[in-house]
């Protein structure tokens, strides 16, 4: 099962679960902190929210095209999970709306820095016929952190302590595991950085990578918040004690998927798996506009965490096969660049809609963009190495 998930591979999913235990111990609390504790309005949450992940996903492309100048991609994967590591349990002495704002932002800035270079070092460090099956692996370990972080928050607010800070500061000990990790077990890769010249063109990403990018970042802007979709679940009957348990629940579908399916596309093809993810996603938002009752939201959430488990592994192997070996850093900037800043304004969109058309026009509204964009990538992509036979094993 685990054939080819060679050392690096291994520690960093590990890196990647304890960090979103500690991120995810935050998170989940983070509106009722702000509302309850520091007296701020939802519409602050939302700016803290935009600016964070507009700052991310900027140094996600410049950390990524970095990356590939430098000799080890581990100081970056280091630097950037330090900084989070450090400034996401000072929310705990935050003492108004603007702090964490600061905190928050700083922690983005190091999720910005690590990103692209971690992804790039994964692919630095597998067999090129089992890249899917890794970044498969990855995502499944970083979805089971964040299915155990909301759960620890649980348990230590319902039996051992009552102040939310305590949380946080405590959210601090996964995040020094996930450092020490790095700095004892992670090793580099050897590879010739990209000399200045070569830099340069890493910022025009061409052919068909230029055109799979693109299409990215129009899927993105009907791949809105899943916060509208626990707004969705709440106005169809699910309670709020069970939110947390439906959240959970949907993570598990996640992680149990995500390296099935990515070890899928290497043996398949990536765009096959791609495009049947693409088309779990349009059905499940038709099908979420169209819910009626709690049972139906159960099992959509269910049929939409395999969206996650066939794209998320699959579509970074397929980002690397059409990449450049020297500029893999800047091709994970690029592709984590067109997520982010396409991510703002879907769910712009989507609350616009949402608010002037009522609750299914923006569900709609995204499963056409995803169905469009599945024509697109079958049709405009076909990277050189698609036909060529797989290794094997």
């Amino acid at each position: 099962m685990f054939k080819g998930i060679t050392g690096n591979v291994l520690i960093l999913g590990l890196v990647s679960f304890f960090t979103d235990v500690s991120s995810e111990m935050i998170y989940p609390l983070l509106p009722l902190f702000l509302t309850g504790v520091l007296g701020a309005g939802p519409a602050f949450l939302g700016a803290i929210e935009g600016v964070a992940e507009s700052t991310s996903s900027l140094l996600k492309l410049l950390s990524g095209i970095v990356s590939d100048r430098v000799r080890r991609r581990k100081r970056l994967v280091l630097i950037g999970y330090t900084v989070s590591s450090f400034m996401r349990p000072l929310i705990g002495s935050a003492g108004s709306a603007l702090t964490v704002l600061l905190i928050r932002t700083g922690d983005r800035v190091g999720k910005g820095i690590r990103t692209s270079p971690r992804d790039a070092l994964i692919a630095d460090s597998v067999d090129p016929s089992l890249r899917g099956k890794a970044y498969g692996f990855h995502r499944s370990m970083d979805h089971a952190g964040a299915l155990v972080g909301p759960l620890v928050a649980t348990l230590l607010l319902s039996y051992f302590v009552t102040d939310l800070r305590v949380v946080f500061w405590l959210a601090a000990i996964p995040g020094l595991l996930a450092v020490l990790l790095i700095v004892w077990k992670v090793r580099d890769t050897e590879r010739v950085p990209l000399d200045k010249e070569r830099l340069q063109l890493a910022l025009i990403p061409a052919g068909p990578l230029r055109r799979y990018l693109l299409i990215l970042f129009l899927f993105t802007l009907g791949n809105s918040s899943d916060a509208f979709l626990l707004l969705k679940a709440g106005t169809l009957g699910v309670p709020p004690h069970r939110i947390p348990l439906l959240w959970a629940f949907f993570h598990l579908v996640k992680m149990m998927s995500s390296m099935p399916f990515g070890a899928l596309s290497d043996r398949i093809g990536r765009k096959s798996v791609i495009v049947a993810g693409w088309c779990v996603y349009s059905l499940a938002y038709i099908g979420f506009g169209l819910a009626a009752n709690e049972m139906q939201v159960w099992l959509l959430f269910a049929f939409y965490g395999l969206f996650f488990g066939l794209t998320e592994g699959a579509e970074k192997a397929y980002l690397v096969d059409m990449s450049d070996a020297t500029m893999r850093g800047a091709a994970f900037g690029w592709y984590n660049f067109a997520i982010g800043a396409g991510a703002l304004p879907a769910s712009l969109l989507f609350g616009l809609i949402w608010q002037h058309a009522g609750p299914v026009a923006p569900f709609i509204f995204g499963a056409a963009l995803s169905a469009l964009a599945m024509l697109l990538l079958l049709v405009l992509v076909r990277p050189p190495m698609e036909h060529a036979p797989k290794l094997q094993h």
